[in-house]
């Protein structure tokens, strides 16, 4: 009987562990990994809350996850209509003569906008991430200008750059970043510009070089990230190593409309940085919930407004609502709270500020979403009364 017992403890714990386990490891929901690379984060993508996180402020050597924000900075321009994916970019001498990896771009070879990003998001090539800096900003400084303020715009406290593709790493240079703030900028570039995936989980590709003499010559591209060809739901997102950054990563996936970031600094080994990747991608998934509000029941809301001929307005909530649990909590028990401010006046324009949706959870608020006005109501001047009192009469006279 004991025997039984003991059988049926083991085969229930096996089972336990068969169902945690994913693409080919153990997942715990709330006992965190334990990683070997120096530093680590995971971070949800809607609402950047940190998941789980070793040494994420220990400033460290990026190498070329240093391009993310190179590609983010392209991604910002192509939005602002500066540069088109169209657009030819001219190689110089200087972005030509760029070691480590490469796509042996040619001075005074031309490439489009759109084939220098897969250079960069496949390849990881350093002379294209150059001469795209020199086309956005005039030369690489002034784009590494551009880097350091969009970092900073983003609360990026650990890092600074000094070049835009990460070869010429050192701590003692001045170039350096940390777990936290690749996830910060990863997933600035994944979210704000999805279509990054597109060129991030591209396996292999190609581009044609036309040297000096117009002879053509077709170069393959092969994606340093190896995740893409095995990860469920990958988005990407870049890969980096230098015999000083050692082997780094910032991998990105999406399932289930939940997005997670995981960030893996100064790993041993290739192999160990892709295989914690994972882990910390499934530990994300594991313990994240994400409870999201896209306010498709809310109705048609109509509020009283003083002061205006417009007596009432109609109202929506402004923004979609995300909050990310990370324990196992029940979502269905997350309540709304509609609050409509008091003795609203005109003018009231459209955009406005009417009140906010609270939601509670476990007698607690976790956030909430404000109310906007969806048409004016204009103050209404004496003037305004008696023409109104004037139309009214008649309109009473002539139904009588």
């Amino acid at each position: 009987m004991k025997h039984f017992i003991r059988f049926k403890k083991l085969a229930i714990t096996l089972l336990s562990l068969a169902i945690l386990t994913t693409n080919g490891f153990t997942v715990y929901a709330n006992e965190k990994p334990d990683i070997s690379s120096e530093a680590c984060v995971v971070i949800e993508g809607v609402t950047g809350k940190v998941i789980m996180e070793k040494n994420m402020d220990k400033e460290l050597i990026p190498a070329s996850i240093t391009k993310i924000m190179t590609l983010l900075i392209i991604f910002d321009n192509l939005e602002s209509k500066k540069i088109n994916l169209d657009d030819k970019v001219t190689v110089s001498e200087y972005a030509a003569s760029m070691g480590g990896s490469q796509v042996y771009l040619e001075p005074g070879e031309t490439q489009t906008v759109n084939d220098m990003i897969k250079c960069i998001s496949i390849a990881s090539a350093n002379d294209a991430a150059v001469a795209m800096a020199e086309h956005i900003a005039g030369n690489e400084q002034l784009f590494v200008n551009m880097m350091n303020e969009r970092a900073q715009g983003l609360g990026m406290k650990h890092t600074h750059f000094m070049n835009c593709n990460g070869l010429d790493d050192s701590i003692e240079s001045g170039h350096y970043t940390s777990a936290l703030d690749v996830a910060i900028m990863s997933r600035e570039l994944i979210m704000k510009y999805p279509e990054i995936s597109d060129y991030s989980t591209v396996w292999m590709d190609s581009i044609t070089h036309t040297n000096s003499k117009g002879v053509t010559s077709e170069f393959g591209l092969t994606n340093t990230n190896k995740l893409i060809r095995s990860y469920n739901g990958i988005t990407g997102l870049k890969t980096g190593s230098t015999s000083k950054a050692k082997y780094c990563l910032s991998s990105t996936a999406r399932r289930d409309g939940l997005d997670i970031i995981a960030v893996v600094m100064a790993a041993p080994d290739h192999k160990t940085r892709f295989a914690e990747a994972k882990i910390l991608l499934d530990y994300g998934f594991a313990n994240c919930k994400l409870y999201k509000d896209t306010h498709e029941n809310f109705g048609c809301l109509q509020i009283n407004v003083s002061g205006s001929l417009t007596n009432k307005i109609k109202v929506k909530p402004k923004n979609t609502f995300s909050h990310v649990f990370t324990e196992n909590e029940d979502l269905s028990l997350v309540k709304k709270k509609i609050i409509i401010n008091k003795n609203i006046k005109a003018p009231i324009k459209t955009g406005d500020k009417v009140g906010r949706i609270d939601y509670i959870y476990n007698n607690s608020t976790i956030g909430s979403s404000n109310i906007i006005s969806t048409e004016n109501a204009p103050k209404a001047s004496v003037w305004d009364y008696l023409g109104a009192l004037y139309n009214n009469y008649i309109s009473f006279k002539y139904s009588l």
